[in-house]
């Protein structure tokens, strides 16, 4: 129980669970291509983050996602919106915390096409995001390092 108690204080005091406080900041992956990526989480409002990325290469932009995480009355949730489309939810079926500072945090929709999955993982200074169809399929990630 005391591990419960402890992971619910990580995360944040809404609910039982609330959202992710380690996902917040300035988050950058920049290829040796010229390719970028960034994710830019801010700090919980109201039981609210809201997050957004933008992708690019070394010319232009190229996508861009607007995203939530929040409870409702199925729990804690992650809500993306790549390319402004409408919202889909994944609810969070999965979440660690370890006493030397490693986050995990799972979102699941098994009736999206893809993803399913949405992973953020935290080891100090970088956060590994990754996306992927059922059992783990088509696997995406994506590894940030924290800017600010």
């Amino acid at each position: 129980m005391g591990g419960l108690l402890a992971l619910a204080l990580l995360m944040g005091d809404t609910a039982v669970f609330g959202p992710p406080l380690w996902l917040a900041g300035h988050w950058l992956e920049q290829r040796a291509d010229g390719r970028w990526t960034e994710e830019r989480w801010g700090a919980e409002r109201g039981g609210v983050m809201l997050g957004t990325s933008l992708s690019g290469d070394a010319q232009r932009a190229t996508g861009f996602e607007y995203m939530r995480i929040a409870t409702d009355e199925q729990g804690l949730a992650f809500w993306g919106s790549p390319g402004g489309a409408p919202p889909v939810r994944f609810g969070m079926i999965r979440a660690e915390a370890t006493a030397d500072g490693r986050y995990t945090i799972v979102f699941e929709n098994p009736a999206h096409d893809f993803p399913t999955r949405v992973q953020y993982a935290r080891e100090g200074d970088t956060l590994t995001a990754t996306v992927s169809g059922p059992e783990g399929a088509n696997a995406m990630s994506w590894s940030f390092r924290l800017t600010e």
